[in-house]
């Protein structure tokens, strides 16, 4: 994680990577930087977001706490990254979008604070909002003092110091659960909207599957036949495995009367 300023690594979360990593720095020769990182990152999968106070880019004070009760996706950019965090949150409002139009518009809440401490205030993270486009409800952006911000950066495993030209850091989003755990790292700038909308899916739609409720069962067929379609670049509701499994459950049915009918014959 060496070199210029906005080199957030772009980590594919190749196996390849991922098991030099976990093998050590010998197995990551010249990129051991680039391990402990990802490293450190994985390491927090698991791990309760505690509520530290940011400050919301209005002046208001905010915590992850308040954010409980739906899955959270969080983002750390520094504002006067014009390449690497830029592409990463224009790229994250466009698959934001995408989740928002498959899961519901309050389905989930996303935020993204500013670790340049010094720099980042409230009002240059507005600007940051604002000068991207995103308009978002739901979304916020939020700055910290130096002291949470080291905190909150340990918590979700995100790695970043300063270089001579601004900071390199690790390129990471993290989403968290409704109760505040860590459920899952998603790794570059311009990562496919798969990556991002499934494991949301299964924290929105993935509950109460096995209560025998009529929301379980709701849940249950959103969560199997919303799919992606890569053509239109957005979920839809595919009915054709609802049509398969009840023309699958007649056939059954038929040959089962079949069988009972041939039985009585023989009798």
């Amino acid at each position: 994680m060496r070199g210029a300023a906005c080199r957030g690594r772009a980590f594919a979360a190749g196996v390849s990577l991922l098991f030099a990593a976990l093998a050590g720095p010998a197995a990551a020769a010249g990129r051991v930087n680039d391990a402990e990182a990802l490293r450190t990152s994985q390491a927090a999968i698991g791990r309760v977001v505690a509520g530290h106070e940011l400050t919301a880019a209005d002046g208001s004070r905010l915590t992850l706490e308040q954010l409980r009760g739906r899955p959270v996706v969080l983002s750390f950019v520094y504002t006067s990254c014009y390449h690497v965090c830029s592409t990463l949150t224009l790229h994250l409002r466009d698959s934001v979008k995408v989740a928002r139009d498959a899961l519901g518009s309050d389905s989930f809440s996303v935020v993204t604070v500013g670790f340049d401490t010094p720099n980042d205030t409230p009002e240059r993270m507005r600007v940051y909002a604002r000068e991207r486009g995103v308009d978002l409800p739901g979304w916020y952006f939020a700055s910290a003092d130096a002291p949470t911000m080291s905190r909150l950066a340990s918590d979700a495993g995100f790695t970043y110091f300063p270089s001579p030209k601004g900071f390199d850091h690790i390129t990471q989003t993290t989403i968290i659960d409704s109760g505040g755990r860590i459920v899952l790292q998603v790794y570059g700038e311009d990562f496919a909207a798969p990556l991002l909308v499934e494991p949301l899916k299964k924290l929105v739609w993935g509950v109460n599957l096995d209560r025998g409720t009529v929301e379980g069962l709701v849940n249950t067929v959103k969560l199997f036949c919303t799919i992606y379609d890569p053509t239109s670049g957005r979920y839809r509701f595919d009915y054709s495995l609802i049509v398969n499994i009840v023309a699958g459950g007649l056939a059954l049915g038929i040959a089962a009367a079949g069988i009972i009918a041939a039985m009585r014959n023989v009798r």
